[in-house]
């Protein structure tokens, strides 16, 4: 799957690879220097700059460019890409004014992560302020906030268990959804009609999506520790358990209250629904 981009009437061409958007090197440089020679201008820039370098050859602190298959002109042919952490490194490397603002705009988001480094109150408040601006009501927002610090202390009791990141989450992750909704994320997100890979599904759940959620991954972290899980496996059972507690409690709910917990409705939706009774409210 590839998309253009645009900056400054610019075509910065970008393929989407496994979790990541990758970005056409050569496009980047053009966009910000102008030159009628991107390719020359880039290895210029690998000769003044020994670790841009060094990075190009697999050797620096980032990873490699990939050579992925991006349409063009001639037809389709394997072009440098590179995503979106190596392009910032890549603009700190360029001399252009055009480069300056993101300079910048590095400088300023670099600033603030060591801030938040200092006093985690101001990530919090500085999460919950994009939560509000995207639409999202108060009440929305404390419950996704309080499900971050539930998913956190339950993925550091895993790390504290011996499961290994990335992948060995995934699957316990989807253990627990699928005891909690009958459905694991991927499915989830297709009951959401969530295409975009860059979509979070826990952004596009009601209130009370949220709350199983985070009661089948609190519960999963109380079973864990206190029956001393080690490994996968053991996780994996613990996952099903703690997940199945939040599934007999939503499916409780929904004989008693005759409707379903899990909907199709997505963060439009969602927000729409909290503008309207928010406006219901004020008559």
């Amino acid at each position: 799957m590839s998309e253009l981009v645009l900056f400054e009437r610019k075509q910065i061409r970008r393929v989407r690879h496994g979790e990541a958007w990758w970005f056409v090197i050569v496009d980047v440089v053009a966009a910000l220097t102008d030159s009628a020679n991107p390719a020359g201008y880039l290895k210029d820039m690998r000769r003044r700059d020994p670790a841009l370098g060094e990075v190009f050859q697999g050797g620096g602190q980032f990873a490699p460019p990939l050579a992925l298959r991006v349409a063009t002109a001639g037809g389709s042919q394997k072009v440098l890409c590179w995503h979106t952490e190596g392009i910032l490194r890549l603009i700190q490397s360029i001399p252009s004014p055009k480069a300056e603002p993101f300079k910048r705009w590095l400088a300023r988001v670099g600033y603030e992560r060591l801030q938040e480094i200092e006093n985690p109150e101001i990530a919090a408040r500085r999460m919950k302020e994009i939560y509000r601006q995207k639409g999202y009501s108060v009440a929305w927002i404390e419950k996704r906030v309080r499900g971050i610090a539930v998913r956190d202390e339950l993925t550091d009791e895993w790390k504290k268990r011996g499961v290994k990141e990335d992948r060995e989450y995934a699957i316990l992750t989807a253990e627990i959804s699928k005891a909690t909704f009958g459905m694991t994320p991927s499915q989830y997100r297709k009951h959401k009609a969530l295409a975009a890979p860059a979509d979070n599904l826990r952004d596009h759940m009601t209130d009370l999506e949220l709350i199983f959620t985070m009661l089948g991954e609190a519960s999963t972290t109380e079973i864990a520790r206190n029956t001393d899980a080690r490994g996968l496996p053991r996780n994996k059972v613990a996952a099903r358990q703690g997940g199945g507690i939040a599934g007999n409690a939503r499916r409780e709910l929904e004989a008693k209250s005759g409707r379903r917990v899990s909907t199709r409705e997505n963060f439009k939706k969602l927000t729409e629904s909290q503008r309207r009774l928010s406006e219901k409210a004020k008559r």
